[in-house]
């Protein structure tokens, strides 16, 4: 391979999409969870806890999928959200062997707390966008997870 074909760093920082949405995405957890810090809540966790805020228990499997997640990185980060209290596991629908998640009162209290700070930086980081706004950010990125 002759060196003409390679880029340099500062062409692969121009050009590369993963590298640039990989450094994006960190930069917003960063500012997500310096927001939610308050409440002792990782961005990560907060997503758990609002994933898990309806009124049904929650399959592990379709929790990982809704929030892009491999099964054994959710049962590693619903660790500590359990081990706190804030979300607890039930048999769902009397087999054994499939486990639903739920939030518990104090999961439910936590992400009300929490819910002011996300907002806030949400709106921070949706005015980063301009001149585009969220609503046309939001499907190409999904666009992007499919693929």
């Amino acid at each position: 391979m002759d060196k003409e074909s390679l880029l340099t760093p500062q062409q692969m920082s121009l050009a590369c999409l993963c590298l640039n949405t990989q450094r994006a995405a960190r930069a917003v957890a960063r500012h997500y969870d310096a927001a939610l810090r308050p409440t002792g809540l990782t961005s990560g966790q907060f997503a758990i806890l609002s994933a898990l805020n309806q009124a049904d228990p929650v399959s592990i499997g379709t929790l990982a999928e809704g929030l892009g997640l491999e099964r054994t990185t959710l049962t590693r980060n619903l660790a500590p959200l359990e081990n706190a209290g804030l979300v607890r596991s039930a048999v769902a629908d009397g087999d054994k062997r499939i486990r639903g998640l739920l939030l518990t009162t104090s999961g439910r209290a936590r992400l009300t707390q929490a819910m002011p700070l996300w907002r806030a930086a949400q709106t921070d980081s949706a005015a980063q966008l301009t001149p585009y706004d969220w609503g046309t950010v939001q499907p190409a990125l999904d666009r992007l997870r499919h693929l």
